[in-house]
């Protein structure tokens, strides 16, 4: 039976806004760099005072890993939804017409509560790294009422943002959804999001995957803090028994896949970064279309490269809708 859905995300609902910035402006605002950080509304408004006193230039747009995955995944063709909470004010609004603009499908397009949705200030330094500093405002009360079941039963796919370990409602939301997925049998996938989750969310994030999930995307330094090993085919050894396959990202490098029997090596595409922000949502999405429209995990790998490689050498987080047609026919073989 066709599912109506090939991808069903739940996942914090922000809007991003990214900054280029200088090493020293995280240094004289005390930012810790390369992580995401959660913030509150005020530390969040001193950013933004400093920002504009600079005049640095910054770019909107809907996101949240999860989400950035879904669009992804939307552009390069699958059918999704994108479950999430943001409040009825301008963010909130801003975020729902991003989304619904993309083709994603949301619980969020009806009334929705009082509040201040979420934000997330991206700060890309010159060496093309991403500091995030995050205030989840609603989203961090994102729950099991956020879920539709009937949607779940009708996607190939759920997927798990490992960020919403952080929050005890948005954790047991996505605990419920992997558990109504495993009901319905469908299948399920998580990502890790963030070395932060790994190293000092660890025992959540086994509490999100149970007894194991479908599919299992990291990085390579999420692979090493989460499984404590000091070596990369010692950690994949380790998460292999807690997925039925698995992706690990490793930027410049490519990546490694399991597809549940074999390793594939994933040959990186040479290109000079300027922002890795979203570069690995872009990965799943890419790699989740692939696998679910019949292609092998060898050539899916191939096009999440290829869109990884793509989204870093530009500002933002995402690429153009025809960007990803453009990658899909270049990469993908035709299928009859």
């Amino acid at each position: 039976m066709t599912k109506r859905y090939q991808l069903f995300a739940i996942g914090n609902a922000l809007v991003d806004t990214e900054i280029e910035v200088s090493d020293a402006f995280l240094q004289r605002m005390d930012v810790g760099k390369g992580m995401m950080t959660l913030v509150d509304e005020a530390r969040q408004h001193e950013l933004v005072t400093a920002f504009a006193n600079e005049g640095v230039k910054h770019k909107r747009a809907s996101g949240g890993s999860a989400c950035n995955t879904v669009v992804a995944a939307r552009y390069f063709g699958a059918s999704t939804y994108y479950t999430c909470k943001v409040s009825d004010d301008e963010t909130g609004q801003f975020f729902v017409q991003d989304l619904t603009a993309a083709g994603v499908d949301t619980n969020m397009s009806g009334p929705r509560p009082n509040g201040v949705s979420g934000k997330c200030l991206v700060m890309i330094t010159p060496d093309a790294e991403r500091t995030m500093n995050t205030y989840l405002g609603i989203s961090e009360t994102v729950s099991v009422d956020e879920l539709d079941e009937e949607a779940i039963k009708q996607s190939e796919y759920v997927y798990l943002e490992g960020y919403l370990v952080t929050s005890e409602t948005g954790r047991a939301a996505a605990i419920r959804l992997r558990e109504l997925a495993e009901q319905h049998g469908i299948r399920t996938a998580l990502t890790f999001s963030d070395p932060a989750m790994a190293n000092f969310f660890r025992d959540g994030l086994a509490e999100m995957i149970g007894d194991g999930v479908d599919l299992l995307f990291c990085n390579k330094e999420e692979a090493l803090l989460y499984t404590g090993k000091d070596n990369l085919d010692d950690a994949v050894e380790a998460l292999m028994a807690v997925c039925r396959s698995l992706v690990v990202t490793l930027g410049a490098e490519g990546a490694l896949l399991w597809d549940g029997s074999t390793l594939h090596q994933v040959e990186p595409v040479a290109v000079k970064a300027v922002d890795t922000n979203g570069a690995g949502d872009m990965f799943a999405g890419a790699f989740i279309y692939a696998i679910t429209a019949g292609h092998s995990f060898a050539d899916a790998g191939k096009l999440a490269s290829a869109a990884s490689a793509r989204v870093v050498s530009d500002f933002g987080p995402r690429l153009a809708a025809q960007e990803h047609t453009d990658i899909r026919n270049a990469v993908l073989p035709k299928r009859g």
